[in-house]
């Protein structure tokens, strides 16, 4: 692994039963990058991201993450992590929620005010979490991955949900962060949003199609924007196959 990457897949397959859902997987992340993971719902997103914070079985190949494997105690603190499913305990407040996780991450005095503000929640901090709507639901969740100090963001399709301004507000602060040396892997079935990535990764069936910058993918493939592009690449490997 080279210290210019913070995460490096190599050879990773993942099985459910008989169905093989991720074939022989291999990129690298860059640190410091915002990367967009993205492909069509059910060709693997979700899997590969459980691969990468290391709580998915897999059987075969590696992943290092920040240095070490996948999973490994070093990088408990390290990695910050959101589900399409939140996490956050619905008969709490906010804010006690996020009091919650700060105390078992050991998080710095101020982190729950912080995190607060950068998912602008600050006027439902003391709503009872099941209370909220499905958007700041969302936020809620991506609040708790953001606690500590976090190298590595793992988010996965974190703006479903949102309207157009609140999407507009995390994409700013997801460069915000990773213009301060955070990596993020962000997934998304939404390929308006592959343009607001410094690299892509693009998915289908369990397989990486295309891995590069929004502007080389474009030339690569002559498309006029990234949906084409991405169109394209599937029907190159339609002939292929």
């Amino acid at each position: 692994m080279t210290n210019s990457s913070a995460v490096v897949v190599e050879d990773l397959r993942v099985r459910r039963g008989t169905h093989t859902v991720l074939h022989d997987l291999g990129f690298e992340v860059p640190r410091g990058s915002v990367t967009g993971l993205l492909g069509p719902s059910g060709c693997g997103k979700t899997t590969l991201m459980r691969s990468i914070v290391g709580v998915q079985i897999v059987e075969s190949g590696t992943v290092t993450v920040l240095g070490h494997p996948a999973g490994s105690t070093p990088l408990r603190d390290k990695i910050g992590y959101a589900t399409q499913n939140p996490s956050v305990y619905a008969d709490l407040t906010v804010s006690e929620a996020l009091r919650y996780f700060a105390s078992i991450l050991r998080a710095p005095a101020g982190d729950v005010t912080r995190v607060i503000d950068e998912v602008n929640l600050g006027t439902h901090a003391d709503h009872i979490v099941g209370e909220l709507s499905g958007g700041q639901l969302t936020r809620a969740n991506l609040a708790v991955a953001l606690l500590g100090k976090p190298e590595l963001l793992v988010l996965d399709e974190p703006t479903v949900g949102l309207d157009p301004v609140l999407r507009e507000d995390l994409w700013l602060l997801f460069h915000r962060l990773a213009a301060d040396g955070v990596t993020l892997l962000v997934s998304s079935h939404v390929m308006d949003e592959a343009a607001r990535c410094g690299r892509l990764l693009l998915m289908r069936e369990g397989r990486i199609l295309a891995d590069d910058t929004p502007a080389a993918l474009r030339t690569s493939t002559g498309a006029d924007d990234l949906e084409q592009a991405f169109l394209s690449l599937v029907r190159r490997q339609e002939t292929l196959a």
